[in-house]
């Protein structure tokens, strides 16, 4: 049975997020790594969401980025907003709390953020990989305090692009297509990342004002970090149901995004999240946002379209795409 025909049957009412060892991820069996591609397509077609395992990005980068973030989203509003990412050209920087509204309706997100782009850690006067960046071009932005912000931000971010890096072979050869076929769409790959800080949510459970509105992601894939023992992601299933992602020790969540579902002719699916923080507590967490160079071309890949499912999606350029969906997202 083809993609095209396989997908014609998904009908998304899943219950639950499937969680994936990616112990086999570079084996030199490449049944093994099929093997691992064909659960991948499951979950991409079923669900849009998976848990990994065994992903390789060490504790101790995970314990420093999460300390680093909570000294800094504690210091005064005032001194953040001297980084405000709306003073700065390519969206890097300091997003307040209620900055953004990503879901028509709502009154506000109720997050605070830290996003960086592309920045070797020991810094390169000519990157061309942060010269290629696309909407995002450009250097980082850094605050002055605390103490070792940039590194702790810097190690775990190489860390988890390194896990995007390991991530697109599979998704090539579940998509049954040659394994290094996204090689050279990656060369640059756009990966952005933000840390995010949740306050408690406090008002009525029917408030417009939450953590984060319902959406979908914009990029290929994104790489999300949970803070342990905190509930408040959940993904909406074909009924119409809130199915909750708990966060799960020692793994990342992997979720699909709008880029993806357009090169796979709605074969993957892009599941509509949200985040509500109802704990009485803070809650932290790091989406790095996966995707190919800019400069890269996205339309329908061919075994994802058929007869009976034609092209859904005309081209466009992926930088042009991800920089009109940030725009629309905070202006």
């Amino acid at each position: 049975m083809s993609l095209a025909e396989s997908a014609s049957v998904i009908d998304g009412a899943f219950q639950d997020i499937p969680i994936i060892n990616l112990s086999h991820a570079t084996s030199p069996d490449e049944s093994e790594r099929k093997a691992l591609a064909y659960q991948i397509r499951d979950a991409c077609m079923n669900v849009g969401f998976f848990y990994v395992k065994n992903h390789g990005i060490p504790p101790e980068y995970i314990y420093n980025i999460l300390k680093v973030n909570k000294e800094y989203f504690k210091l005064p509003t005032e001194e953040k907003l001297k980084l405000n990412h709306k003073t700065v050209a390519n969206f890097k920087g300091y997003t307040p709390l209620l900055d953004a509204n990503i879901e028509p309706g709502n009154r506000g997100d109720l997050h605070e953020g830290f996003q960086i782009g592309w920045e070797e850690l020991e810094a390169k006067a000519d990157d061309e990989k942060r010269a290629n960046d696309g909407a995002m071009a450009g250097a980082n932005v850094w605050p002055e305090r605390p103490e070792g912000y940039r590194e702790g931000m810097l190690k775990y971010y190489h860390a988890a692009v390194a896990v995007g890096k390991i991530l697109f072979p599979l998704f090539a050869l579940s998509l049954d297509l040659p394994e290094r076929y996204f090689d050279d769409k990656t060369k640059n790959s756009a990966a952005i990342m933000n840390t995010l800080h949740y306050p408690p949510q406090t008002g009525p459970a029917d408030d417009r004002i939450v953590g984060i509105g319902a959406h979908t992601d914009f990029e290929c894939f994104t790489i999300l970090w949970q803070q342990p023992g905190i509930q408040a992601l959940q993904v909406l299933n074909s009924k119409k149901q809130w199915i909750e992602a708990p966060p799960i020790d020692g793994t990342l969540v992997i979720n699909l995004g709008d880029q993806f579902t357009r090169w796979t002719n709605d074969i993957f699916k892009s599941t509509v999240h949200r985040a509500v923080n109802r704990n009485g507590v803070d809650r932290y967490s790091i989406p790095l946002f996966f995707g190919t160079d800019y400069d890269v071309n996205i339309e329908p890949i061919a075994s994802c379209v058929s007869a009976e499912r034609p092209a859904r999606y005309g081209p466009v350029l992926a930088g042009e795409y991800v920089n009109q969906r940030l725009k629309e997202m905070y202006y």
